[in-house]
């Protein structure tokens, strides 16, 4: 099995840090199939060529073909039970022998038990469910939900926001890199405003929590101007990370109930734990009419992601609007329903939050008069640290991130930087404090040393 360590935004695939590591690091095994691998796939932002070759996935860590171990704060967001968790393992080869698969229009017992657990955990009456095979898709699900539900197509997203590469999903989305190389109108009606606690914007850096509120009430000013809006849809915290300020979505939850407009919240990376939550929009104490999941559900094995709506909102029943080949397989929903007997049975939730706190903490202790450290920010088990160049004015310092990026992993840690300049860690929930403080020392001394 061959994929990428890390995932570095906004990291060249041609940068100075990532020729030295290629050379000093890869081994005689790893080399050869890195060139296979750029040889045979297309190259895109984020994936290919690749930094390095994988051949086990054990818990926290990973180990390449030369026996090169790391620690994985990253994962793809998938590994919320660390990798090749023993009971979802056992729990997928029993089902593989029981029922393989099973055809769209025939049901199943462990899909309607996935079903209705995920109607079991989601709060208020958020009840009624679809699967798909990836989180894009079931954001694009959920758009079609809105605007059947609405009769309206318009819908509120924020700049920056992730929320999948498919189409539709591109075009709510905010970054760069899944929208600028789409030649042609994206999907219409697609209306953004600036995102909270928006890196770029200097009245952020003066009063966050009076600035994000403004771009809540940018929300609702939108949504009345326009009139006609389907759906908000958003990430509750954004995986950056970036922690909303408080107040935030109650003001917008209300905006959109009196504008006649769907909240939708793309728990797709935050859901299931990762934030001490079970959803990450619970810290905000508000619910909204559709939430997506994907990444975790699947235990870091199998892909599969959901969209829970509101009782009210199954309108759609005389079209389809998912109509995957894999809708109900077996395997996947397996796999998802042990992943969450899992969280649940161990505690994982509670446990993301003591050790988030834990790690939060430390860093900001151990980093609070380190000048090239901006800020320190997040919840449960997704944090971040900011590197800038300067601290007033909160220049983004991307070629010191990388250096302390490549040190880093040098050292035994995968993580990603996201937004060029923000070392963004988060490690699976069933990480062992020990190793959370191993990985806490390895960034604390890269970071110093880059000062």
């Amino acid at each position: 099995m061959t994929t990428k360590i890390v995932h570095t935004e906004g990291e060249s695939n041609t940068s100075d840090a990532r020729r030295v590591w290629l050379k000093k690091s890869i081994g005689p095994k790893s080399g050869p199939l890195l060139k296979r691998d750029a040889d045979a796939f297309m190259h895109q932002s984020l994936s290919s060529p690749c930094v390095s070759t994988i051949a086990k996935a054990d818990g926290i860590w990973i180990e390449d073909m030369d026996g090169r171990r790391f620690m994985d704060f990253h994962g793809n967001s998938v590994h919320h039970i660390g990798y090749g968790h023993p009971k979802l393992i056992a729990a997928i080869k029993a089902q593989l022998d029981d029922l393989p698969f099973a055809p769209r229009r025939f049901t199943n017992d462990p899909a309607v038990q996935l079903a209705e657990k995920l109607a079991a955990i989601a709060p208020g009456d958020l009840g009624k469910v679809l699967f798909t095979t990836g989180g894009s898709d079931a954001n694009e699900v959920a758009l079609k939900i809105a605007r059947a539900a609405t009769g309206r197509f318009k819908t509120i997203s924020f700049w920056d926001a992730f929320h999948g590469a498919g189409m539709g999903a591109a075009s709510v989305g905010g970054e760069a890199t899944f929208r600028s190389h789409i030649a042609g109108p994206l999907l219409s009606g697609t209306e953004h405003v600036a995102p909270f606690a928006c890196y770029r914007c200097p009245y952020n850096h003066e009063s966050p929590d009076a600035c994000g509120l403004a771009c809540a009430r940018m929300v609702e000013y939108v949504l009345e101007r326009e009139g006609d809006v389907a759906a908000v849809i958003a990430e509750p915290m954004r995986a950056v990370p970036y922690v909303p300020p408080p107040g935030f979505w109650k003001t917008v939850r209300e905006a959109c109930s009196r504008h006649g407009a769907l909240l939708i919240m793309d728990e797709i990376p935050t859901g299931l734990g990762k934030t001490g939550k079970m959803f990450a929009f619970e810290h905000d104490e508000i619910i909204p009419d559709i939430v997506t999941m994907g990444k975790a559900l699947g235990g870091g094995i199998l892909p599969i992601a959901a969209c829970v709506a509101r009782q009210e909102l199954d309108v759609c029943g005389d079209f389809a609007i998912g109509h995957y080949t894999h809708e109900k397989n077996p395997v996947t929903s397996r796999a998802a329903l042990t992943t969450i007997e899992i969280i649940e049975e161990e505690g994982l939730v509670a446990r993301s939050a003591d050790l988030g706190t834990y790690a939060m903490h430390v860093l900001q202790d151990r980093l609070q008069d380190v000048p090239i450290v901006g800020d320190i920010r997040g919840r449960g088990l997704m944090f971040g640290v900011e590197i800038v160049e300067d601290r007033a004015l909160k220049t983004p310092g991307n070629a010191k991130a990388e250096r302390i990026y490549y040190a880093c992993l040098e050292a035994g840690l995968s993580f990603k930087i996201s937004q060029g300049c923000v070392l963004t860690l988060s490690p699976p929930l069933t990480i062992a404090r020990d190793d959370l403080d191993r990985a806490l020392e390895i960034v604390v001394t890269a970071i110093k040393d880059a000062a």
